[in-house]
C-alpha cells in the first residue's frame, strides 16, 4: 500500500475523518462530543509462534504458581528472560484444541500437525475431515483448513487498518497446510499467506523502500513524531483565509476544535522515527541483507551484524510497527520443518529433532545427542523472545514502556514434540497490554497449586536411550484449561467486542465470553460431523487479570 504509514497514522489520530468533517452534516454533535472521545488505543499484540514444542522438564520453572524472580528462570531455557522476571506472566495448565490420537480419543484423524495448527488459533475443526488417523491419501490429511478464521484476523477486523494483521514469516519459508496458522476465514481459499520478508514489512510500514517513490511530506514527518494537527496546520490556516458562509465558518470551527482536542492522542509518536528504526538495526543495507535468500540454507541465523541476526531483523520491524501504531496485531512465525544448520553443523531439521528418532516417527532409538539438539533450539527461540522484549522495555511509552502496553507471547504448536501432546502447553507472555493483565506471577490454571507436572521430556533420552509416543510428553490428566479463554483475555485486553451472544463481532458492545467451535478437544472427533460441540465454560480466566 503507498504511503502506509502516515495514513495509518491519519486514521488513528482521526486525521482520515475529520478532512471532510467540514462537509458533514453531523460535525456539530461530533464537536460537541469531542471532549469524551476516547484516545485511540495503544495495546498491542504481538506473538511469536514456534513449531514442534520443546524440552518441557528444561523450559517451565518449577514454581507454577505465585511470584516470579530471575532465580526461578535460572538453568532453564528460559534464562534470557530473567531479567524481566517483573514483566512476565507464566499461564500454566493450558490446553489447545483438536489434539491427535492414534485411537482418535481426543481429536480428527487428519495429521499430528495439519489439525493442530489449523485449530489452534482458531478453535474450529478442519475440513476435509479424516476419521482414518493413518491414511496418507485422504485430502485432508496435509491440507486441511479451520471451519472459521484464526484469533489474529478475529481481532484484527476490529482493530487493524484494512482488517488485516500484519503477519511475518520468519525466514520467508511457504506455509502449506500442514504448517499455516492464520486464515481470514473459513476454508482453504483463505489462508493467509502475509508478508515473508522483513523488507515487504517495512516497505509497506513506511514507504521509504518503494523503488522509485520519494517520500511525501506528510511520511516524513509523520516519521518524525508529528501529530496529525502538524500535518495539516498549513491546509487549515488556506480553508481559515478562504471567503465562505456563515455556516461554513462555523462547521469549520467545529472541525478544528475536534481536531485539536484528538489530534495529540495519536500513537504514533516521536518514537516512530528513522532513529528510532536505526538504533534497531533497520537500516536499508540490513533490510536487504535480511531479505535475500541466497545468504545461506539457514537465513533466519544468518548474521546480519556482529549482534543481530535475520531473525531480529524482523523483530525489530515488529516493534517499528508497534511504536508507529501500524498495525497492533502482529505475528512472526518462525517455520517448520527447518535446519538451524546456524546452530551446529550436522543438525537435523527441527521436526526431525523433536522426534528424537532422526525420522518422524514416534518411538525408536534416540540419536546421539538429540537432547542438546532441542535444547538448542529451544534456547535460541528464548533469545530471540528475550530480544523482542527487550526491544520493546527499551522503549519509552507514556508512563511506563511499550512492552508494558503490549501483550508479547510465544505460543508453542504443542507441548512435547514427540509426544504431540496440546495439554500444558508452554506458553510465556511478557507485558500487561495496558494493566490488564497481572505479570510477575505463574499462574496454574489447572487447579492452583504452586507445583504442575513438567512432562518427561528430557528423561527417555537421557536414561532410556529410546522413546515411545506417550513417555516424553506431560500425563492427560495435568493442564487441560481450555485455550479458548485465554483468547478471551486477550480480545478483552485490546478492546475487542461480541456480540450479545459473548462471541467476538463487528459492531459489538459487549465482553468476549466465547471463542471458537468447542473448548473440548473430545468434541473435535469427526471434526464438522460430530454431533455435539460447544463452549462449555465460557468467560476469560479471571486468575489472569491485575485485579484479580
Amino acid at each position: 500500500m503507498k504511503h502506509y504509514l502516515n495514513r495509518r497514522l491519519f486514521l488513528h489520530g482521526l486525521g482520515g475523518a475529520v478532512v471532510a468533517a467540514p462537509f458533514l452534516s453531523s460535525i456539530a454533535e461530533r464537536a460537541a462530543k469531542a471532549q469524551g472521545v476516547e484516545a485511540p488505543s495503544s495495546k498491542r499484540l504481538i506473538v511469536m509462534f514456534t513449531h514442534y514444542g520443546c524440552m518441557t522438564d528444561r523450559w517451565f520453572p518449577t514454581n507454577a504458581n505465585g511470584p516470579l524472580t530471575a532465580a526461578d528462570f535460572t538453568g532453564l531455557t528460559l534464562e534470557p528472560l530473567g531479567e524481566f522476571a517483573d514483566k512476565i506472566l507464566l499461564p500454566r495448565g493450558i490446553r489447545a484444541m483438536n489434539e491427535w490420537t492414534a485411537g482418535m480419543k481426543t481429536g480428527q484423524g487428519n495429521d499430528p500437525h495439519t489439525q493442530v495448527v489449523g485449530s489452534y488459533f482458531s478453535c474450529q475443526p478442519v475440513t476435509p475431515n479424516s476419521d482414518e488417523p493413518f491414511d496418507l491419501q485422504h485430502p485432508g490429511k496435509f491440507n486441511a483448513a479451520p471451519l472459521g478464521p484464526s484469533l489474529d484476523h478475529v481481532i484484527a477486523k476490529q482493530l487493524s487498518p484494512g482488517g488485516s494483521p500484519l503477519f511475518m514469516r520468519v525466514g520467508n519459508k511457504a506455509d502449506n497446510g500442514q504448517m499455516a496458522i492464520s486464515y481470514s476465514a473459513a476454508g482453504e481459499a483463505n489462508r493467509f499467506a502475509g508478508v515473508g520478508t522483513p523488507k515487504q514489512a517495512f516497505s509497506n510500514l513506511t514507504g521509504l523502500f518503494m523503488d522509485g517513490q520519494a517520500t511525501t511530506p506528510d511520511d516524513y514527518m509523520a516519521l518524525r513524531g508529528k501529530s496529525v494537527v502538524d500535518l495539516i496546520k498549513n491546509d487549515l490556516e488556506t480553508l481559515e483565509r478562504m471567503d465562505m458562509s456563515k455556516a461554513d465558518k462555523e462547521k469549520l470551527a467545529a472541525w478544528k476544535e475536534l481536531i485539536f482536542s484528538t489530534g495529540d492522542s495519536i500513537v504514533g509518536s516521536a518514537q516512530c522515527n528513522e532513529m528510532q528504526a536505526e538504533a534497531m538495526g533497520l537500516t536499508s543495507a540490513n533490510i536487504d541483507k535480511a531479505s535475500q535468500g541466497a545468504l545461506g540454507a539457514d537465513i533466519i541465523t544468518t548474521k546480519i551484524t556482529d549482534t543481530l541476526d535475520t531473525a531480529d531483523i524482523y523483530s525489530g520491524v515488529a516493534v517499528l510497527s508497534a511504536i508507529c501504531n501500524a498495525n497492533p496485531v502482529i505475528y512472526l512465525k518462525y517455520p517448520g520443518n527447518y535446519k538451524f544448520t546456524g546452530l551446529r553443523n550436522g543438525i537435523d531439521e527441527n521436526h526431525n529433532t523433536s522426534h528424537r528418532i532422526g525420522n518422524a516417527g514416534m518411538g525408536g532409538a534416540c540419536v546421539d545427542g538429540v537432547n542438546e539438539d532441542i535444547l538448542l533450539i529451544d534456547t535460541y527461540y528464548a533469545r530471540k523472545f528475550a530480544y523482542l522484549v527487550g526491544l520493546l522495555n527499551g522503549i519509552d511509552d507514556g508512563e511506563g514502556k511499550v512492552l508494558d502496553n503490549t501483550a508479547t507471547i510465544w505460543f508453542q504448536e504443542m507441548s512435547d514434540g514427540n509426544a504431540h501432546n496440546l495439554n500444558n502447553l508452554p506458553i510465556i507472555q511478557a507485558g500487561g497490554c495496558g494493566g490488564y493483565f497481572k505479570t510477575g506471577q505463574a499462574v496454574n490454571l489447572h487447579d492452583g497449586m504452586a507445583t504442575l507436572d513438567r512432562g518427561n521430556s528430557e528423561g527417555p533420552c537421557r536414561d532410556a536411550g529410546s522413546v515411545t509416543a506417550t513417555n516424553t510428553g506431560t500425563d492427560p490428566k495435568w493442564g487441560n484449561a481450555s485455550i479458548n479463554k485465554y483468547f478471551c483475555n486477550i480480545m478483552n485486553a485490546m478492546g475487542v467486542k461480541a456480540g450479545a451472544d459473548g462471541f467476538p463481532a463487528e459492531g459489538g458492545t459487549a465482553e468476549v465470553t466465547h471463542f471458537g467451535w468447542s473448548d473440548k478437544t473430545e468434541e473435535f472427533v469427526h471434526g464438522e460431523n460430530a454431533t455435539t460441540h460447544s463452549i462449555h465454560n465460557p468467560g476469560a480466566f479471571e486468575e489472569l487479570k491485575a485485579n484479580a
